[in-house]
């Protein structure tokens, strides 16, 4: 540390202060803050930056297991919508074969062959979870039933579904298709 010197315009000698009386005021009340400080100030640091990363490492925990569970219903959802799209370009083949058995014929093993086929085609939709919507003697349901004709009918009670012109059919709780109904009152 350099001394200080005296400069007095009057005395053209030069006093010199020992280095020890310019710091010993200040390195008393120095020292007792920085022995202080050293030990409390890094600690705090370290715990503070503790508890951010922890913070951090929670929430991006949160955001990757929100991310795998929205991904995985995704997977769901269209794993569903691709069955049930495939079901319904194959309803028209149900209907063929409806119409067919509904047709008489004087051939009964041709017969036989179509009940046979429609038997097995019901046994497929059943395993695949496909049911058919039940509609005629039903109270009318705008969830599974389209009404495309009403009647006036005092045999009938209201909203009662007299006629099915198209089945409808559901895959679980999602109805695929419509059913084509005729309602009363």
């Amino acid at each position: 540390m350099a001394s200080k010197k005296n400069t007095d315009p009057t005395n053209n000698e030069e006093a010199v202060i020992p280095p020890e009386e310019q710091v010993e005021d200040t390195v008393t009340a120095a020292s007792a803050d920085a022995a202080a400080e050293p030990e409390k100030a890094p600690e705090r640091d370290l715990e503070a930056e503790l508890a951010a990363e922890h913070d951090r490492y929670l929430r991006l925990a949160a955001e990757y297991d929100n991310f795998r569970k929205r991904n995985q219903k995704e997977r769901e959802a269209l794993y569903t919508d691709i069955r049930s799209d495939t079901i319904l370009k194959l309803l028209p083949v149900y209907d063929n074969l409806a119409r067919a058995l509904s047709h008489e014929t004087a051939d009964e093993a041709y017969k036989k062959g179509v009940e046979m086929t429609m038997n097995q085609f019901r046994d497929i939709l059943g395993k695949m979870g496909v049911s058919e919507i039940t509609a005629v003697g039903e109270t009318f349901d705008p969830l599974r039933h389209n009404a495309v004709m009403h009647v006036e009918d005092e045999r009938y009670g209201e909203n009662i579904v007299i006629e099915e012109f198209e089945k409808g059919f559901m895959l679980g709780d999602k109805v695929i298709r419509f059913s084509m109904v005729k309602v009363a009152n």
